[in-house]
């Protein structure tokens, strides 16, 4: 035993006098994301470490060929059994590192090199930390330590390597955490190895100090995970500010990641070559979102660095909405050459642009209108001209140059000043710039009269009184009054009155009168009132008995008159719009309302197209307009029969508010005219929030027009385009719910759309969807499996039921099908339905049970009611009411839409086939091309390198471009496919 030991001691002593060597080459240079805590190459005295028990571990030292001293801890006692040799480091103080590295450099011996290959030889050590937050810690059990791992060699050495000096020191790394204490000690645990500890190194890990974006991140420890991202603010610098926060992710390794934010130099600053540099005299930036310095805009300067603004030149001026890169304006000159142009007590104003318009394109001009006053001295004294002025178009902001005042006062001086001014005119005032004009109105009729009062009331009289009109115009000769009994207007009567009051006899008792009063001047009548209606007092019998007598006669007549009109009626059928099918006692409790048969209680839609006189359904759904009322202010699309226009619409008593207007083009003929105001005949009887709403219709003065409300987003489809991907799912889904509303209320009202399509949906500011375009709208009649049959006439192939193609048979069912149309153009942000395919290929592919693909993103659910709505059996769709309900519980249930549509559902030709749930792979280019009817691309594909399917699955838009594929639908088509073949390789995890 002895002699075995003392051959092995002096071997140790090698092992020692090698690892000198080995430490040496392995010194090297400490990354700048690492910091050490301890490194036992680098500590020139006493490591201070403790060996239990004290014959174990050995530290051993010696210097290197640069005289550094150097501490290595060996153990090597092989020969004995049951070793636990433990050497404890120093506290060691984390400076907040919750997680830290330990490299540890050694060499151990190959226990087969050893004499006699001893069985009680170990080939690793253990590694083990106990945390503790001082010094006073050190004295701690076994026990009370934490394993960090089990060490061994990657290469241990033999006797061999020592004579040849040629061994390789073992680096291992370990990692400990999280830490939560603010020290700890390391111990290594020798069972029986033959071991030389070269050095030990102690370090974390932070993310170093870094300038990027003009934001500066400090130095940042890592985090306690290895996966762990620390998110940092930055802090701007070098004159700089946040445009949006930057923050980086310090990673688990040091290393900075997913920059976010940036910071901009400040106003006055610009950057160059990631600096903020002033701006120089001459040179200004207004704000950090501008891109460099500019150069001061015309008629303004600086003088100073770092300007933001620069300040405008002697008598040039800038407002403070203008914008700083807008060179400075000064006001306008005066209007020139006004002339004026009398018409009674109306005058025309003319006038030609100031010579110099300030630079600006804002001008505008205002008048100041003024008369002489009657007070003494005549002719010098002026005072306002007075509210009952009108000034047509406006008194002020007039764009044109010219305007019309009426309503002035007959025989009278006035003073027009036209000023011109523009948006830094107010910066100069009261300097003004204007041109005078002095007018002499001419004799004028007198303004009609407004008030018109009713006094005593006999059976046969009714006694009147008036006020004399706001503007006489000179001296009231006398007045006259026209009067006729009501729906009486042909046969009239005049009664001529110098007085403000009169009475009128030789009445009808219980009768209702119109009465129209107008003045005379020397300058002849002026306009009749607008009519007032009166009623006589009625007519008292001398006996109840004796008025009994007409009594019972009228009602008589008025029951044989009804009992014919009803027996005629049910005679005539069907021909008025009316079903006898079904039909219960309560329904005999019925009224005639323009020779339309009616009940009580019950909304049914009238088709318009059964009245003998169109003009007679116009009036009784639709209300007449004045045209004054309308003012058209702008083209914002055309519609089959005219222009559709856009302006405010003004009832009296009401706000006024904006409104659509659809106008019938010149040159129409009586059956364009009949049509057109058809529309309006069917609108007007439909009250639903998300059904376009009738205003009105103008058909007494050309052009005729139909004045709707006015939805400020236009059309659904182009809506979406615009705003491409912009919207929630569920804001989605409130749109559609909405539209199905809409048609849940037609279709209870018996009514067919038949042309339900995005086109026709519009959307106001609120994105409330709201049914319209009637032109191809139809009735259903009474029985719930009755169809309307048309003869002719354009069908919307790609939005229409098979069923109503095939046999011209329009339902609510077929409405349905293209409320599934719609819900697709809605889920594909107005994608055109089909793309590119013609309507023939459309309607054989829907024949042979192809559908539509689900949408991009598109929620299943909503793809089902899609698939639901396309049953081909009519009967097996859903109703509206059945639609709004299941929109509702999705609505309320948000998670329900998270689950998307996948490949088990689609194929990729972009079509779906009902009776198959497969997703097709292809074997050949060609053939993929052949089953997206994408065939004749098939030779360019070839000729451009895209032999395979593996090829053509990394195909972008540009390869597609590339190839020679030029048509946007086609493009279109093409890329969806590859994509779904990229879905495909996913899930099928199959190659293509």
């Amino acid at each position: 035993m002895v002699s075995q030991w003392s051959y092995i001691k002096p071997l140790c002593i090698k092992v020692w006098i090698c690892l000198l060597s080995c430490a040496v080459l392995r010194t090297h240079s400490i990354p700048n994301n690492e910091v050490n805590l301890l490194d036992s190459r680098s500590v020139t005295g006493d490591l201070g470490w403790i060996a239990y028990p004290k014959n174990g571990w050995e530290e051993i030292g010696e210097v290197d060929e640069n005289y550094t001293p150097i501490h290595t801890y060996q153990v090597c006692k092989v020969m004995e059994h049951n070793q636990n040799n433990w050497l404890q480091t120093n506290w060691i103080l984390n400076e907040g590192a919750l997680r830290v590295f330990v490299e540890l450099q050694f060499t151990l011996r190959d226990c087969n090199s050893l004499p006699g290959g001893l069985g009680t030889c170990k080939e690793t050590f253990n590694m083990y930390y106990y945390e503790s937050n001082d010094e006073e810690g050190r004295n701690v059990r076994e026990s009370q330590y934490t394993k960090v791992d089990t060490i061994a060699a990657d290469e241990s050495f033999t006797e061999l390597d020592l004579g040849d000096r040629v061994m390789k020191l073992n680096t291992e790394v370990r990692d400990l955490g999280p830490l939560t204490r603010k020290g700890f000690y390391l111990a290594f645990q020798d069972l029986g190895a033959c071991i030389a500890l070269v050095s030990v190194r102690v370090f974390y890990k932070k993310c170093p100090v870094l300038l990027q974006n003009l934001a500066l991140f400090p130095d940042t420890i890592t985090g306690s995970d290895s996966s762990q991202l620390l998110e940092v603010s930055g802090a701007c610098v070098n004159n700089s500010v946040a445009d949006d926060p930057p923050r980086m992710h310090c990673s688990a390794e040091g290393e900075w990641l997913v920059p976010i934010g940036r910071c901009v130099c400040q106003a006055g600053f610009e950057e160059v070559n990631g600096t903020c540099q002033v701006c120089k005299p001459g040179f200004y930036r207004s704000a950090p979102q501008t891109q460099s310095c500019s150069k001061c805009p015309p008629h303004s300067s600086t003088r100073a660095e770092a300007s933001t603004a620069c300040q405008c030149d002697a008598g040039y001026y800038r407002r403070d909405s203008d914008p700083t890169n807008m060179a400075c304006t000064k006001p306008p000159s005066a209007p020139r050459n006004a002339i004026s142009n009398v018409n009674e007590t109306s005058v025309f104003l003319e006038w030609a642009a100031p010579e110099e318009a300030g630079g600006r394109k804002d001008l505008s001009y205002s008048l100041l209108c003024r008369k002489v006053s009657s007070v003494e001295p005549p002719g010098r004294q002026y005072e306002p001209c007075g509210s009952h002025v009108r000034y047509l178009p406006q008194r002020t902001g007039l764009r044109n140059n010219s305007v019309m005042v009426a309503d002035l006062l007959a025989h009278t001086n006035y003073t027009f000043e036209v000023e011109a001014v523009n948006g830094v005119s107010e910066l100069l005032a009261p300097l003004r710039h204007f041109v005078s004009l002095n007018v002499t109105t001419n004799q004028a009729a007198p303004s009609p009269i407004s008030v018109v009062k009713k006094g005593q009331t006999g059976k046969n009289s009714i006694a009147l009184s008036w006020q004399e009109p706001d503007r006489p115009n000179g001296i009231i000769l006398e007045y006259e009054i026209k009067y006729f009994e009501k729906d009486q207007e042909t046969s009239y009567t005049i009664i001529k009155s110098k007085e403000t009051a009169i009475v009128a006899d030789g009445l009808k008792p219980s009768s209702a009168y119109i009465f129209q009063i107008r003045a005379r001047t020397s300058a002849g009548y002026g306009g009749f009132s607008r009519r007032f209606e009166f009623e006589t007092s009625p007519y008292l019998a001398a006996s109840s008995e004796q008025g009994q007598v007409p009594i019972i006669a009228v009602a008589v007549t008025v029951g044989i008159i009804l009992l014919a009109l009803v027996t005629g009626f049910l005679l005539s059928g069907r021909r008025c719009g009316y079903s006898k099918a079904k039909q219960d006692p309560e329904e005999e409790k019925m009224h005639f309302h323009n020779g339309h048969i009616k009940f009580p209680g019950v909304r049914t839609y009238i088709d318009p197209h059964t009245y003998e006189d169109p003009n007679q359904a116009v009036h009784e759904f639709a209300k007449e307009i004045e045209v004054s009322c309308i003012t058209i202010e702008r083209v914002i699309g055309a519609g089959e029969f005219g222009e559709v226009c856009c302006g405010p619409l003004r009832l009296p008593g009401k706000r006024e508010f904006p409104v659509a207007i659809k106008t019938l083009k010149a040159g129409y003929t009586e059956k364009q005219r009949r049509d057109f105001l058809g529309e309006a005949s069917i609108m007007g009887q439909f009250d639903h929030p998300n059904i376009i709403h009738l205003e009105g219709v103008v058909t007494k003065s050309k052009p005729v027009m139909i004045i709707t409300e006015y939805m400020e987003n236009g059309s659904l489809d182009a809506f979406l385009r615009k705003n491409d991907g912009q919207f929630t799912v569920i804001q989605l889904v409130g749109m559609l719910r909405g539209i199905a509303s809409g048609m849940r209320y037609l279709s209870d009202m018996g009514y067919v759309h038949r042309d339900l399509a995005a086109r026709n949906i519009l959307v106001n500011s609120n994105l409330v969807c709201k049914v319209s375009d009637f032109g191809l709208s139809r009735v259903l009649e009474d029985d719930p499996e009755a169809a309307y049959t048309t003869r002719g006439g354009k069908i919307p192939i790609r939005w229409t039921a098979p069923e109503a193609i095939a046999y011209r048979k329009f339902t609510s069912a077929s409405d349905a099908w293209s409320y599934g149309i719609v819900m697709w153009e809605v889920m594909s942000y107005g994608e055109r339905p089909y793309w590119e395919m013609s309507n023939q290929d459309v309607i054989k592919a829907v024949e042979e049970n192809y559908r539509l693909p689900a949408p991009m993103d598109c929620p299943t659910a909503l793809y089902h009611l899609m698939m639901d709505c396309w049953q081909k059996e009519r009967n097996s769709r859903p109703k509206f009411e059945e639609i709004v309900s299941i929109l509702d519980k999705l609505i309320r249930n948000p998670s329900s839409l998270k689950t998307l549509a996948n490949c088990s559902n689609r194929v990729s030709n972009l079509l779906v086939e009902q009776e198959s749930g497969e997703c097709a792979l292809y074997r050949s280019v060609s053939e993929w091309l052949e089953a997206i009817k994408m065939g004749r691309y098939a030779e360019l594909f070839m000729e451009s390198g895209y032999t395979s399917m593996e090829v053509v699955a990394q195909m972008t838009l540009d390869d597609v471009r590339r190839v020679g594929v030029n048509l946007a639908g086609h493009q279109k088509k093409i890329l969806n496919s590859i994509q779904e073949m990229r879905v495909q390789m996913i899930h099928v995890a199959v190659p293509i």
